[in-house]
């Protein structure tokens, strides 16, 4: 039985095909491809759907030649953005991408409809200015006939699941991301939907990790050859893929997802959508099994990744951390969720002058960067402890960021608990055991949990 996770992030995607033998979980990278935003002729940052798409099937097709055709298929991506389908089911405009700025000044227009401590208290997700329920709040102020076309409301992993079934499915723990679904109740917030002026019959109902969405369409399978193959849904959201691949059972711990985005924070049972909860920032995202990923977003290696890509291919991540650690009494810190770092012309010269150092060299600069993100996730662990009333144990950190030796043991040193890291494709760990629970071969979250931990190198920093 081959399960294959496409697992898509802001800059790459990867086809990792996965089975379960003799007590281990087996994984093979087969195919992997760039991803980005790009501007169309508005000057709009969009995602390249159709290249996407293509890409997608040419894993599939990738997998079939190396002779392990899946038989099950799970797409996870970022959060939040969203294309639109018409009566033909054609897309009403491009996927635009949430670094995009047409969202700036929406909030001031959605809270007069909703103020933000309900809209707070009937999500319990963050505000983030990128976030789904702005973007069609902007939708709505400067594009009422993309809304009035609209007949389908599709989340990227929806909409590529989509593509390749011929079937519009909406997936839980994506769809939370939006500040548009009712915490606790499970399911789109009709009503608040509707206030804002958004046509509710457009959000299908929501379906959890595990519903088998269908087959390849024909055209599909004759493409790949993929004959047999399902599309399931995973955690449809890459984080809340990786957090299921936490390879802990333990209740006081704290995971990191590291990669593009720091995530930090627990899994709890029921959200927390309180004013006191609203004032550190944190969301009640969703989770596998109805579980609730309660975390704070932290600008994550996104910084790091645009400073690098500013320099000469001889800077690699293991020289620019050398140099680094060179500097590692500098006190200069900045403040990582700082707007300004979110899409800037040029990351180099943004944190140069948010240090207020023109002339600081690279070994600093990358240093007040990385202790700088050590530090937003003491803080971050610190108010948690207090959200929760009670001390944890250690921190996981999974994702591509755990293979960074140098941010794990700051984070081991700011926060003073012992940091495990790994495994680094927690996202892709994520969505193949998701799909192997739902088909039997674990019995529960706890046993996947633990075959995670045996499969992969789990490294105790301190």
């Amino acid at each position: 039985m081959y399960y294959l996770a496409i697992d898509i992030g802001a800059s790459s995607g990867r086809h990792i095909i996965g089975t379960y033998e003799n007590g281990k979980i087996i994984t093979e990278e087969l195919y992997r491809f760039p991803n980005g935003m790009k501007k169309n002729e508005s000057g709009t940052l969009v995602w390249d759907t159709e290249s996407l798409f293509q890409h997608i099937k040419t894993g599939i097709k990738a997998c079939v030649a190396k002779g392990k055709s899946p038989d099950y298929i799970g797409i996870d991506t970022w959060g939040v953005d969203f294309v639109l389908l018409d009566k033909d089911g054609k897309r009403v405009s491009d996927a635009v991408g949430y670094r995009d700025k047409r969202t700036e000044g929406m909030d001031a227009e959605l809270y007069k409809t909703v103020p933000e401590k309900e809209l707070y208290r009937r999500t319990g997700i963050q505000k983030a200015i990128f976030n789904t329920v702005y973007q069609l709040q902007y939708l709505k102020t400067n594009c009422p006939d993309q809304l009035e076309k609209a007949e389908t409301f599709l989340m990227m992993p929806d909409y590529l699941s989509y593509l390749m079934t011929g079937i519009a499915c909406s997936e839980y723990t994506n769809a939370t991301t939006g500040q548009l679904v009712r915490a606790g109740e499970k399911d789109w917030d009709y009503e608040l939907i509707e206030r804002i002026g958004i046509p509710t019959k457009i959000f299908g109902s929501l379906k959890m990790p595990g519903h088998i969405v269908g087959a390849l369409s024909d055209e599909v399978k004759e493409e790949t050859g993929a004959l047999n193959a399902k599309v399931i849904l995973p955690p449809t959201h890459d984080t809340a893929s990786a957090v299921a691949a936490v390879p802990s059972n333990e209740e006081d711990i704290i995971y990191i997802s590291s990669g593009t985005w720091s995530l930090i924070g627990v899994e709890r049972s029921d959200p927390d959508c309180s004013e006191r909860s609203m004032r550190h920032n944190f969301t009640n995202e969703g989770g596998i099994f109805g579980r609730y990923r309660y975390l704070k977003n932290i600008t994550g290696l996104w910084m790091i990744q645009s400073m690098k890509k500013e320099l000469p291919d001889g800077y690699t991540f293991d020289k620019l951390c050398n140099m680094a650690k060179e500097y590692d009494n500098t006190p200069l810190r900045l403040d990582p969720n700082d707007a300004r770092f979110t899409a800037p012309e040029s990351m180099i010269n943004e944190v140069k002058n948010a240090l207020g150092k023109p002339d600081i060299s690279l070994g600093e600069m990358f240093a007040a960067v990385y202790h700088s993100l050590a530090d937003a996730y003491k803080k971050a662990s610190d108010e948690l402890e207090e959200l929760l009333g009670r001390e944890m144990k250690a921190i996981h950190i999974v994702g591509g960021g755990s293979k960074d030796e140098y941010l794990c043991a700051l984070t081991a040193s700011a926060t003073g608990k012992p940091v495990y890291a790994g495994p680094s494709e927690a996202t892709a760990i994520g969505n193949l055991i998701s799909q192997m629970l739902s088909t039997g071969v674990f019995g529960s979250l706890s046993e996947a949990r633990n075959a995670v931990y045996e499969s992969f190198n789990v490294r105790r920093i301190i």
